[in-house]
């Protein structure tokens, strides 16, 4: 005798109620042969559900043995029995449950997919399964589009999709009128004659009748187990089963990955509002850290041009021995020529000596107290003042002791008013000098600088005002491309080679500050952008939370692919891609913000420029795929754990 296609034997399935626990199957045993057409009959509450259930690989036995073609399903892993479920099952529900974001010929191809049947095969499958059933012009209507006839012939053609040995329907016509009703027996009567094993679960005995051998149940025992003598036995060829499509694995997973991609975009679109809404963390914290980098970046570079114009990488020479030092104004022993000296050297950008003297600075009946600074002609170069009209004094001035002032803004409004001052003469003490050049006021580092300031030759200030061979200091700039301290060595062993030896100065290094301006300045972006990333982390809880309402809400629909074959890690997948999508999405979204703020700033005249770089953005790609991945795993996994039977009682 050949064994059975399913085999129950002292099958018992119980349920907590309370503290006590009710046993819905007792004991069943129960052999169906393949090719049988049979009627579990029973009321409201016999388990008769239970048992189709349990049939199925939806649910699993409490206690006792069940095989399916002589294989135990009771040590199975869940996606051993999704396998099965693949590969020998078919299920016709009561209530249709078709997945309403896709038409007629997505959710009849669904099971392939599951199975690694090729795209080409699978709709040419699924059409060829449609037209059977009558409903070729309707392939491209969704769910809510069909009747109800005709959504329980799309749920028989999903059934038959991967062969269909076995087609197990729990109530086929308990939605239906009497025609369709009618209809779909005669449809499962047609299958029966070509060899699926078909099992009926009905409380209608009218149905029952349409089957070979009814099997009554009450109170979870099987009372009665008869053949129909109405319906003549009938050879039928049963039907192999139709396994797993054997072929390409990785364009199987693909297929799989393309088929959850789509889902969960149009579960997005679906609910765009909730989306967005999911979305709006994200985007405000990808903006957030996006815009803080380049502020940060833009402040930093606009506070180093402006550090830059006060001669923050000059070193500056001094005589004596250090600030403390009160013999320093009796020694005299720096010389113009040692700044000229300096300025030949190749990691000297410019250099220049400096004397200076405060006088009463007059013109006509105008007469202010000014700081006449006594400066090489590359004065200008090394300081970054810049000239906002005339000229500046060149070497042939400081050669020729030339009697040329450049002037600032300040004594130029203080002096001469609305006057233009070039080629007028302002009277520095008592010595005349005529203006050439009007440059730009500098600023102190700390708001701008309101003393009158004046330039000339240092040959000029030595000479005519001062009397004095020796200068009160050098400032020499030092190419970018200088490290400081190298520069600063090389200064002071030629000024000691100048000096015979005698180490009569000292050198202050002011890139002192810009390095402190700099690590401040990094600080306080990595400060704020810290606290931007707490917008992230909200986000990414956001995510996690719309997921999980999201799995709850779906809960039919992920049932629904379990019974037709999906593994865990299929709903996974779908669940997972949905997250990833909504943060990666949300990150876009934050960026073009991000982007936005940036331009707003230059075109509203802000004092400095948003500075966006690479690394910020792939960073933020980053963060959006990493926080999808993060959040979105546990109501992946939640989903993917769910129970079949549970999933599909869910409404």
């Amino acid at each position: 005798m050949n064994q059975p296609l399913l085999q129950l034997r002292d099958l018992r399935r119980e349920f907590p109620a309370g503290e006590d626990t009710i046993a819905v199957l007792k004991d069943v045993n129960l052999d169906i042969a393949a090719g049988e057409m049979v009627a579990i009959v029973g009321q409201s509450g016999s388990g008769k559900s239970t048992l189709m259930n349990i049939l199925g690989c939806l649910d699993r036995p409490t206690s006792g043995s069940y095989q399916v073609a002589g294989r135990e399903t009771g040590r199975m892993a869940p996606d051993e029995l999704a396998q099965l479920r693949r590969e020998h099952f078919g299920f016709i529900f009561q209530r249709y449950h078709l997945l309403g974001d896709l038409d007629a010929l997505g959710n009849v191809a669904v099971p392939a997919v599951y199975a690694g049947t090729p795209g080409p095969a699978r709709s040419e499958r699924a059409q060829a399964l449609l037209q059977r059933l009558g409903l070729g012009e309707r392939m491209g209507h969704k769910p809510g589009q069909l009747s109800g006839g005709q959504q329980q012939r799309v749920s028989i053609a999903r059934a038959l999709m991967n062969g269909g040995e076995v087609i197990l329907a729990d109530e086929p016509t308990g939605a239906l009128d009497t025609a369709s009703g009618e209809e779909v027996m005669k449809i499962l009567g047609e299958l029966h004659a070509e060899g699926h094993t078909i099992i009926i679960v009905t409380h209608d005995m009218q149905v029952a009748q349409h089957c070979q051998r009814i099997i009554e149940i009450r109170d979870g025992v099987i009372i009665a187990d008869r053949r129909n003598e109405q319906i003549p036995a009938t050879p039928t060829t049963p039907r192999p089963a139709r396994a797993s499509n054997g072929g390409n694995a990785f364009q199987a997973a693909r297929d799989r990955f393309t088929e959850a991609f789509r889902m969960a975009v149009l579960a997005m679109n679906a609910h765009r509002l909730r989306t967005f809404l999911t979305m709006l963390g994200i985007i405000i914290g990808i903006a957030s850290v996006v815009s803080v980098v380049a502020m940060g970046n833009g402040s930093q570079q606009q506070i180093m041009q402006n550090i830059a114009a006060l001669g923050t990488n000059t070193i500056d020479v001094y005589p004596g021995r250090g600030f403390g030092d009160m013999r320093s104004g009796r020694v005299q022993s720096l010389k113009a020529s040692d700044a000229q000296a300096l300025a030949e050297q190749s990691y000297v950008d410019s250099a220049t000596p400096s004397v200076s003297s405060s006088v009463t600075a007059r013109v006509g009946n105008k007469a202010a107290n000014a700081q006449v600074n006594g400066v090489g002609e590359q004065f200008f170069r090394v300081k970054g003042v810049n000239l906002v009209s005339g000229r500046l004094f060149d070497a042939d001035d400081v050669k020729s002791l030339a009697q040329v002032a450049v002037i600032d803004e300040n004594t130029r409004n203080q002096l001469f008013g609305s006057v233009d001052p070039i080629g007028q003469v302002v009277l520095l003490g008592n010595v005349p000098a005529r203006v050439i050049g009007i440059a730009k006021r500098q600023s102190m580092g700390f708001g701008g600088s309101t003393n009158l300031s004046v330039w000339a030759p240092h040959t000029t200030v030595m000479a005519r005002m001062l009397g004095q061979s020796h200068i009160n200091s050098i400032t020499v700039r030092v190419k970018d491309d200088t490290p400081m301290p190298a520069a600063q060595a090389a200064i002071s062993k030629l000024l000691l080679m100048r000096h015979n030896g005698n180490e009569d100065f000292f050198l202050n290094n002011t890139a002192e500050i810009r390095e402190t301006i700099e690590s401040t300045s990094k600080t306080m972006t990595l400060l704020i952008g810290a606290i931007a990333a707490i917008a992230l982390i909200v986000g990414g809880i956001g995510v996690m939370n719309i997921m999980l309402v999201s799995v709850t809400e779906r809960t039919r629909e992920i049932g629904v692919r379990m019974a037709v074959g999906a593994r865990q890690s299929d709903i996974r997948q779908q669940f997972l891609i949905e997250a990833v999508l909504v943060c990666l999405l949300g990150g876009l979204l934050g960026i073009a913000l991000a982007l936005a703020i940036g331009w707003a700033f230059s075109a509203f005249g802000a004092s400095f420029n948003l500075i966006f770089s690479t690394g910020s953005i792939v960073a933020a790609f980053a963060c959006s795929t990493l926080i999808g991945i993060a959040f979105g795993f546990l109501p992946a996994r939640n989903a993917a754990q769910l129970d079949p039977v549970d999933a599909l009682a869910r409404e």
